[in-house]
């Protein structure tokens, strides 16, 4: 491990966290949109958006003593952006432009509750990797004071 592995696992938790939070705030911003996507000629509403994320890719080694020594490729990543199945909520409104017959209208699958316990996660994981970037640029710098 180099002296900055522990900086780019927390580097890697900033970025995937700060994607979080983005995705959460637009589905807050779009959870009103009826006409997001034309399908087959119909209007579709909005579909929430959730971020799948995972390790970054480990690495491969050839003999044992790689094995022993060699430095994985560490921290989190985005694996994709996609979207929730849950399906759209009708709520009745004849007056609206986008009702059926009937006078229901398909609302997207987005609750705001739902964000905000998003983003709040989001927002404290972000804050961890914080702490932890600067204990590391603390230790990097104690190290370098020994040095001199």
């Amino acid at each position: 491990m180099t002296m900055f592995s522990s900086m780019n696992v927390s580097g890697s938790g900033l970025t995937l966290q700060r994607l979080r939070m983005d995705v959460a705030a637009s589905n807050i911003a779009n959870s009103d949109t009826t006409r997001a996507e034309l399908v087959n000629g119909e209007w579709q509403p909005y579909q929430r958006r959730m971020v799948v994320q995972g390790p970054t890719s480990m690495g491969r080694f050839s003999t044992e003593l790689q094995k022993a020594t060699a430095e994985l490729d560490q921290g989190v990543v985005a694996k994709q952006i996609v979207r929730d199945p849950t399906p759209a909520t009708l709520v009745y409104d004849p007056t609206h432009p986008d009702a059926n017959e009937d006078g229901y209208v398909a609302k997207p699958n987005v609750e705001i509750a739902r964000e905000m316990v998003d983003i709040t996660s989001a927002t404290r994981s972000y804050e961890a990797n914080v702490t932890a970037l600067q204990a590391s640029k603390g230790m990097v710098m104690k190290a370098l004071e020994i040095g001199r």
